[in-house]
């Protein structure tokens, strides 16, 4: 069970980030979108993928809200707390500092989005106009941040004084999914040799075969994605895949969104010829060592689209995973959406994010802080949103009754103190991410873990 586990979530986050970034990244130089704003919507949907649809899972399926609910929660609490904490700590000995505006600005955002979730969950029940409410406060969010950077582009533009924070890296961008997925690659493999002390033939043939092994162990999860999930950057086209995945993704489509009812076979039908004329289209109209130049657009939407469906298809395999889990160990669902699940989603925000602190100067301190509370924020209000509207919908002209438990107004309020802490002692301390900031961070989240372990698995 342990091993599906792992596995139904290696294959969620992989597939956010070799397919559905790769597609967001074409989209976005297609529609050539600012920086700014491709970092705050496209970049941000790549990195909160997996959250994203594991929330919506949950919500669209009776019985499992509570773990979607939760894990949004307890991965902004994870990823405000326990990342923002390791992130400031492995760079204290630099003693870096951040921006006062930009880092106030994310953490009294995110506090404005959790004390609105506070304010549905204590009603307990949200209408349709009200779920639309709280899903567009992202786009006033964007706002802000576009705003704001424009503020302090033209501020800089009229003062010639050297400038210590980098612009260019000066955005709230919370993906850095290629560092992440080179990073998350290099530890499929065990590290069992160094790469710079290879220098026998037997350590080579050790590598070698270690290299192998973990493709054969791979193919059985990746082939069915690249049969499907169109693929037209340059470094990943081959003109075999691209026949093939356009010609089956209409099918999957169908195959998966099955609400056609008794015209189902027609659908199938058509979608079997659209395919076969889209594979021969290609087939006749493109070369076997670039991509397309012709409806690039189309292809990156339809690889948009596979990926959606992909990454939704393994988020509700996770979700029952996790619901099946729950059940043999005796364990509260939400208990598992609130730490395991929710730990899972945060595991490429902690690697990138420490990662980008480390190399990226003074700037990557800067884009990394921001990214741990500008990642909750786009969790909490499209993932989150995006759930309710669903829901809501469905029970349209009725309210929908928010599932809640004593639980998450615990998690809300260590949240709630986490980023308490943050606005105090970091201003306090003229804005250097040091061990004490980065420890209290980490402090309140132990307490707040060992404090859900406890009524748990206490005595009841």
């Amino acid at each position: 069970m342990a091993t599906f586990k792992i596995l139904s979530k290696y294959r969620t986050s992989d597939t956010a980030s070799s397919y559905f970034c790769s597609s967001l990244e074409g989209l976005s130089k297609s529609l050539k979108l600012s920086p700014i704003i491709a970092g705050v919507t496209l970049l941000s949907l790549g990195n909160g993928a997996p959250d994203l649809f594991s929330s919506i899972v949950s919500f669209m399926n009776d019985g499992t809200n509570n773990i979607g609910l939760n894990s949004i929660i307890g991965g902004a609490f994870f990823v405000s707390s326990v990342v923002a904490g390791i992130t400031s700590i492995s760079i204290s000995q630099h003693e870096r500092k951040i921006k006062k505006s930009s880092f106030i600005g994310n953490v009294m955002f995110l506090i404005l989005c959790v004390v609105c979730l506070l304010v549905v969950i204590v009603i307990g029940k949200i209408h349709l106009w009200g779920a639309l409410a709280f899903f567009f406060l992202y786009f006033v969010y964007v706002c802000f941040i576009f705003v704001s950077e424009m503020y302090v582009r033209e501020e800089k533009c009229l003062d010639s004084a050297d400038i210590v924070i980098d612009d260019s890296l000066d955005l709230p961008i919370i993906c850095n999914m290629k560092k992440a997925q080179e990073l998350s690659y290099e530890l499929r493999v065990p590290l069992l040799v160094n790469k710079g002390e290879m220098q026998s033939g037997k350590q080579r043939e050790i590598f070698y075969v270690l290299r192998k092994v973990g493709y054969v162990l791979e193919l059985p999860l990746d082939l069915p994605r690249k049969l499907t999930i169109p693929n037209v950057s340059q470094e990943k086209w081959s003109k075999s895949f691209a026949i093939v995945s356009i010609t089956l993704a209409p099918l999957l489509l169908v195959l998966i969104w099955d609400f056609f009812g008794p015209e189902s076979s027609i659908w199938y039908g058509f979608s079997g010829v659209l395919g076969i004329a889209c594979g021969l289209l290609v087939f006749f109209t493109s070369d076997g060592l670039h991509p397309p130049k012709k409806f690039n657009f189309l292809w990156l939407v339809l690889g948009f689209l596979m990926s959606i469906t992909w990454t939704y298809i393994l988020a509700e395999e996770l979700i029952s995973l996790l619901v099946a889990m729950g059940l043999i160990l005796g364990i509260s669902p939400s208990i598992l959406g609130l730490t395991v699940l929710a730990w899972g989603n945060s595991l490429g925000d902690l690697v990138a994010n420490v990662t980008l602190a480390k190399t990226g100067g003074p700037g990557g301190a800067q884009v990394a802080l921001c990214g741990c509370y500008a990642g909750p924020i786009f969790n909490t209000l499209v993932g989150l949103g995006l759930s309710l509207i669903f829901t809501t919908w469905k029970a349209f002209p009725s309210s929908y009754v928010v599932p809640t438990d004593s639980s998450v107004y615990e998690t809300i309020g260590f949240l709630i103190l986490g980023l308490l802490w943050a606005l105090v002692i970091l201003p306090k301390r003229d804005m250097k991410l040091d061990k004490f900031f980065g420890v209290g961070l980490l402090a309140i989240y132990s307490c707040f873990l060992f404090l859900k372990l406890a009524k748990e698995f206490g005595p009841h």
